[in-house]
């Protein structure tokens, strides 16, 4: 397995290294979808981090509970 990723980094680095220069043009809407796609990863992140924080706060509240009934 680490062979495998091994060769995968080392092809994508021979990759980088062998490309030439580019004559690429980036219109301003460009910048308009890069900063989008910021936004909306944002708040996809934030939506799930909602969704599950609930689950979150109580596996700590459990263990909690355990503690102090281990206690007794």
């Amino acid at each position: 397995m680490r062979a495998t990723i091994r060769l995968a980094l080392f092809a994508g680095f021979a990759l980088l290294l062998s490309t030439g220069t580019s004559h690429a043009y980036l219109d301003p809407g460009t910048g308009s979808i890069l900063l989008q796609g910021l936004i909306a990863g944002i708040a996809g992140g934030l939506v799930a981090m909602r969704l599950y924080w609930t689950r979150v706060k109580s596996f700590f509240k459990l263990d909690k509970k355990k503690e102090a009934e281990s206690k007794k």
